[in-house]
């Protein structure tokens, strides 16, 4: 299945890319796109060269090869600021969050609201409070307290303060890394939830996996890489669990 053709309804399109580290070659010439409002489920083994794929995307590598296109333009992408920027958000397994401090804050963090009592300017503690509570509730996330200290919160929690953070911030492309890694049944149904929300929301997701199960619940389709090597793009109802499965590990051929 190839998307490039159509690229009017793209989010982004990378073109090509190689990424090689002194003579190790991580990725040999991947092709991958993501569609305006969709969940594209970035799948393949450990070491097969999704992690990287994403650093170049998100300006922590610079590729070897290759071209970037955001929103139909070509783009250089030289950090994570620049990410930033074009509206590209990642939450990472460890998320980034800080637990010593509330969950507003995190929500709020290096964008801090401030109001000023005469020439001093004061952390607005209680516009973010306010503010963090109304943006969670508007993408469907409940939170008991927005004071609340976010290492007190169970790791479905915490995910589901990055997404409504990216949401509420302008985000264009939302980046999911192993969002349900060590979550229990429970917690993973809720964020599952979420990325259907933030792409309802006008999101486009890429939910980078190696849980095949949890991804085909929410995932409008599929890009598989084995060995730094693109294996194909796949729409949804055209390949079964099992399929996608077999072509992560080799078992099946294309």
């Amino acid at each position: 299945m190839s998307m490039e053709g159509n690229g009017n309804n793209l989010v982004v399109y990378m073109e090509g890319i190689v990424k090689r580290f002194g003579t190790i070659t991580a990725l040999d010439g991947v092709d991958f796109a993501v569609g305006k409002h969709q969940v594209m489920a970035l799948l393949g083994d450990n070491g097969a060269g999704k992690s990287t794929l994403i650093k170049i995307l998100t300006g922590v590598y610079t590729p070897t090869k290759g071209k970037i296109f955001f929103e139909g333009q070509p783009v250089q992408v030289n950090s994570p600021r620049d990410a930033r920027a074009l509206g590209i958000e990642t939450c990472y397994q460890d998320l980034a969050l800080v637990n010593l401090m509330s969950i507003s804050r995190n929500f709020f963090l290096g964008r801090e609201l401030t109001r000023k009592i005469g020439p001093v300017g004061w952390l607005d503690v209680r516009g973010m409070d306010d503010t963090t509570r109304t943006a969670l509730a508007d993408v469907g996330i409940e939170i008991r307290s927005s004071a609340e200290r976010v290492g007190k919160l169970s790791g479905g929690e915490r995910q589901s303060i990055a997404i409504g953070r990216a949401l509420h911030f302008g985000a264009k492309l939302l980046i999911l890394d192993e969002p349900t890694s060590a979550l229990s049944v429970g917690e993973t149904r809720k964020v599952l939830s979420y990325i259907t929300n933030a792409k309802e929301s006008g999101l486009s997701v890429i939910f980078i996996t190696h849980n095949v199960h949890h991804v085909y619940q929410v995932a409008d389709a599929y890009t598989i890489i084995r060995h730094g090597r693109k294996v194909g793009t796949y729409l949804k109802g055209e390949l079964t669990e099992d399929d996608i499965a077999d072509l992560i590990t080799g078992e099946r051929e294309v």
